[in-house]
């Protein structure tokens, strides 16, 4: 198996290094870096003023901050010393599971039943074209998979999760989170505008929004464009796909243990390798979901409303973290290799998403109000 994954890492990062100290100053650079990105997420919005600057998520930031300093400190020559504070995988596990706080299985039960229809095929049928897709154009098995789960679910979540699930390199990771963010931000403008000319309702474009557009802060825009209404569906469709992260990364777990990585000679894997290679930071996520959703019954609306947002907050900050990491551990030649390819397999796949998304929206949301 590589080193080069999220379970270890890179084989580059294993020269001698003289101890705690260096894995501290590591550390440091990470939460230094982590800090000037939380400065930028907040202030270049009101430095230039516009839905775009404000759709600019955190990973843009954290990523274009890591490679700054990865090549800072390579030209130094201390970048390997550094490398054992660079925690990815800690931080991307802790950021993923406090997602799940985020995520109210009430809501999803009880008012996203056309979500929940909608979320299920949209996923099933884009995930499994971008599948054959990125298999016929000759794609890794590790990045089919993070590109699959990142255009079908809900983007760099998506990605960080499947990436956990099957191993992947961090220079694709850093890949599929690059193309979410290039792809969702011209959608902030297209989609209202598509919207208008096609004349669908609010509740029928934000399904369509909410189903397509990949990033939180995109969701967000697109839909305020349209209106509340819109909004309002556009964000019920985010959270319901966001929800379904837990049964796509067990079915990648399995897929990859059963036939990408099985052995023609080898039986077939049982339950105790299943759960060695399961990412357990899911169940974390789970955990976290239903103990955010019972929290939410037992007190105030504005209270539950303040402790969730602690959570939100505290999650944005590890995947700030992560995404610093990924930029300081990135090596370009994996990428190199990839080529065009990627890039064309992910246009197709949201094609077909804006195209299905589309129908699902007229059949299930149209008649469709918000209360």
């Amino acid at each position: 198996m590589s080193t080069d994954n999220l379970a270890s890492r890179p084989a580059e990062t294993t020269a001698p290094r003289d101890g705690w100290a260096w894995t501290a100053g590591g550390v440091l650079v990470v939460l230094v870096l982590g800090a000037a990105t939380r400065f930028l997420e907040k202030n270049v919005p009101e430095w230039f003023e516009g839905d775009l600057a404000s759709a600019i998520e955190y990973p843009v930031y954290a990523i274009i901050l890591g490679l700054v300093g990865n090549a800072i400190l390579t030209a130094i020559g201390v970048r390997d010393r550094l490398a054992g504070g660079f925690r990815t995988e800690f931080f991307i596990k802790t950021g993923l599971v406090l997602l799940g706080a985020s995520i109210n299985l009430k809501v999803i039960v009880t008012a996203a039943g056309p979500a929940i229809i909608q979320g299920t095929v949209l996923i099933l049928s884009v995930f499994l074209f971008t599948w054959w897709l990125s298999g016929r154009l000759g794609l890794d098995d590790k990045l089919r998979a993070l590109l699959s789960a990142a255009v079908s679910i809900c983007g760099v979540s998506a990605a960080i999760a499947a990436a956990g699930a099957v191993q992947a390199k961090r220079e694709q990771l850093a890949y599929a989170a690059s193309l979410v963010i290039v792809f969702a931000l011209p959608s902030i403008f297209i989609l209202p505008w598509l919207a208008s000319l096609f004349g669908l309702s609010p509740e029928v474009a934000g399904a369509w929004i909410g189903g397509n557009i990949d990033t939180t802060a995109a969701v967000t825009a697109a839909g305020a464009i349209v209106g509340d209404d819109a909004l309002a569906v556009a964000t019920i469709v985010k959270v319901t796909q966001n929800a379904l992260i837990g049964i796509v990364v067990i079915a990648l777990t399995a897929w990859f243990a059963f036939r990408i990585e099985r052995r023609p000679d080898a039986a077939a894997p049982g339950l105790s390798e299943l759960w060695r290679r399961f990412p357990k930071f899911v169940l974390g996520f789970i955990i976290a979901s239903i103990a955010a959703t019972w929290y939410l019954t037992t007190v105030a609306a504005a209270d539950g409303k303040a402790t969730i947002g602690v959570a939100n907050d505290l999650r944005v900050w590890f995947l700030i973290l992560a995404f610093v990491s990924i930029g300081l551990e990135f090596r370009p030649a994996g990428i190199r290799a990839a080529g065009w390819r990627p890039i064309a397999v992910f246009g197709a796949a949201t094609v077909v998403n804006l195209a299905l998304a589309l129908g699902l929206a007229l059949l299930l949301f149209s008649g469709f109000t918000v209360e």
